[in-house]
């Protein structure tokens, strides 16, 4: 079989496995979001936290509930890094430094999960376990919180109030996180990943020399990892190594498992505001763009030009045999256009075009189909700027599911679009100006990239890009393990995740307070396939026209040049 066809095939594989859980799982979630039965061993959670969960809060009670917890999970999850030498199971691993504790911490509690160390040579069992798996799950809960709150201000009228932080968080966790996780663990460790906690062990290698390797609970933080779109790898090969991802139907498996909540959150939108029409239009615009990507980069990566290229069939550095270009590129363009950040290839070796579609990805704001619940709010907020842009091509005040869209909520809308790109463009442009005086610690780009010219620049851009996208993944050319990498991706990760909450709930809020519009005559369908793809130019024409200079100036240099 060739190697096109084979990825073709897998490609439909997948597409056939996310349709049939698309429904169940999508009514399933919006009947866990909309009930209002606590389980006993909820019951248990919320009286060891002090929460009322059937206390409905406004969008400020609700976002100092988002706040207040992220920043106890900053605080313990710093400590317990700094602690680990002192822990059972550290596996004789030192504590971790201070920068780097805040770096990792920032990382797993805004769901970015960035990575500037080396997973199997720096944390123990204790921190592998019982801090970064834990974030793993209430990470990913809290985004798919903050997403459902933005659904209720959609679908209540006449009122502040969008339901419980605390009771959608234990929810998220218990009724959906927990369940999946349990059945995907038990087949990764059918299918060869490992689940243990020993210790290390020296092995040879084909070479002759030794090499030291260590167990840990992979399988478990594996399936959370790609479920919970979070992607920080057990070792620091992540999902391109064996121990992790042992074969291609594991591979096939974890890119589902990354898909599938995003997807499937679609169907929960429908259903919540009364309209599952709704949320086939936001599936239509998340798919479209989700194929054409996954096209774009199997053609660049499969016809990329060159000898070298033309003899192994296509552009296989930095990809693995046992996965091959299909399946590489599915997974690259499925982590990027998600906020998972887990990699089974390099994306510093793939050709300068598929380089440009991997940040891309991530700078459309990581919505077709997005993070968990991210996915979801910022594919509603671009939604709402595509209605207000048709609105004013037809000078009528926009509405969307019967809310008027006033200058207060396109304001809203504006900032959240805003900001990341401010993040990745200031940061990526101080990197690169600034000087690194002798001798200091504070690294900024000069000495720290593995390449010059627009590849080195494509490095610092990507590795903002993705944390501030909250992605995670990296170009692997960057040496980002510095204080100063450490501190400014640290604070782009945290400032990417939480302001733009900021914005989402205060729109939920103001939505939510409003009464109904009729619809009318005027009154544009936006369940119809025109609003979709007027939904898509929207995405492409305001993400090209914020990165474009960038990327011009660094991946598409690049291309161009080879």
């Amino acid at each position: 079989m060739s190697p096109v066809l084979s990825g073709v095939l897998q490609l439909l594989a997948l597409v056939a496995a996310l349709a049939l859980a698309y429904r169940p799982l999508g009514d399933y979630m919006a009947g866990v979001y909309s009930s209002t039965r606590h389980l006993r061993v909820e019951r248990w959670i919320y009286r060891a936290i002090g929460a009322n969960p059937s206390a409905e809060m406004r969008w400020p009670a609700y976002l100092r509930g988002v706040l207040a917890f992220s920043v106890i999970g900053v605080l313990f999850l710093s400590l317990l890094q700094r602690l680990q030498g002192s822990l059972p199971g550290s596996l004789g691993f030192v504590s971790i430094d201070p920068d780097q504790a805040f770096n990792t911490a920032a990382s797993f509690v805004s769901n970015t999960n960035w990575q500037s160390y080396y997973g199997e040579q720096a944390m123990g069992h204790v921190v592998q376990t019982g801090g970064l798996a834990v974030q793993n799950f209430v990470s990913a809960a809290t985004g798919m919180a903050v997403a459902v709150a933005l659904v209720r201000g959609f679908a209540r009228s006449r009122t502040g109030e969008l339901g419980n932080f605390w009771a959608d968080l234990v929810r998220g966790t218990v009724r959906i996180l927990v369940p999946i996780s349990v059945v995907g663990a038990l087949v990764l460790v059918a299918c060869g990943a490992i689940q243990n906690f020993a210790g290390i062990h020296e092995v040879g290698t084909l070479t002759g020399g030794p090499q030291q390797i260590n167990g840990g609970a992979v399988a478990s933080q594996e399936v959370i990892k790609e479920l919970g779109t979070n992607g920080g790898g057990y070792f620091n090969a992540n999902s391109s190594h064996p121990f992790e991802n042992p074969n291609a139907f594991t591979n096939l498996f974890e890119i589902f498992l990354i898909l599938l909540i995003p997807f499937a959150l679609t169907r929960t939108f429908g259903r919540m505001v009364g309209s599952v029409k709704q949320g086939y239009a936001i599936l239509a615009t998340m798919g479209t763009i989700w194929l054409a990507f996954v096209g774009l980069m199997m053609w660049t990566e499969f016809h990329g030009g060159g000898p070298a290229l033309e003899a192994a069939g296509g552009a296989m550095e930095g990809k693995e045999t046992r996965f091959g270009i299909g399946a590489s590129s599915i997974f690259a363009v499925s982590t990027t256009l998600t906020s998972t950040g887990a990699v089974d290839s390099f994306h510093s070796s793939y050709t300068g075009f598929g380089g440009s579609i991997t940040m891309l990805g991530m700078m459309l704001g990581e919505i077709a189909p997005g993070g968990v619940g991210s996915g979801l709010y910022g594919m509603l907020v671009m939604a709402i700027v595509a209605v207000f842009t048709a609105g004013l091509m037809v000078g009528r005040t926009p509405e969307y599911l019967g809310k008027k869209l006033g200058p207060r909520e396109i304001k809203l809308a504006a900032c959240y679009i805003l900001v990341t790109p401010a993040l990745v463009l200031v940061f990526t442009g101080l990197s690169m100006v600034l000087p690194t005086p002798p001798g200091s610690i504070y690294n900024t780009a000069q000495n720290a990239v593995g390449g010059s010219g627009a590849h080195g620049f494509s490095d610092v851009l990507y590795a903002f890009t993705s944390g501030a996208n909250n992605n995670g993944s990296a170009f692997a050319g960057l040496n980002a393990d510095t204080q100063w990498f450490n501190t400014t991706i640290g604070l782009a990760m945290l400032l990417g995740r939480f302001v733009p909450m900021v914005f989402v709930l205060a729109l939920a809020g103001s939505l939510a307070g409003q009464k109904p519009v009729p619809e009318t005559a005027g009154t544009l369908r936006t369940e119809k396939p025109l609003f979709a793809g007027l939904l898509v130019g929207t995405i492409v024409i305001v993400t090209g026209l914020t990165y474009f200079p960038a990327l011009a100036l660094g991946p598409i240099a690049e291309g161009l040049a080879s």
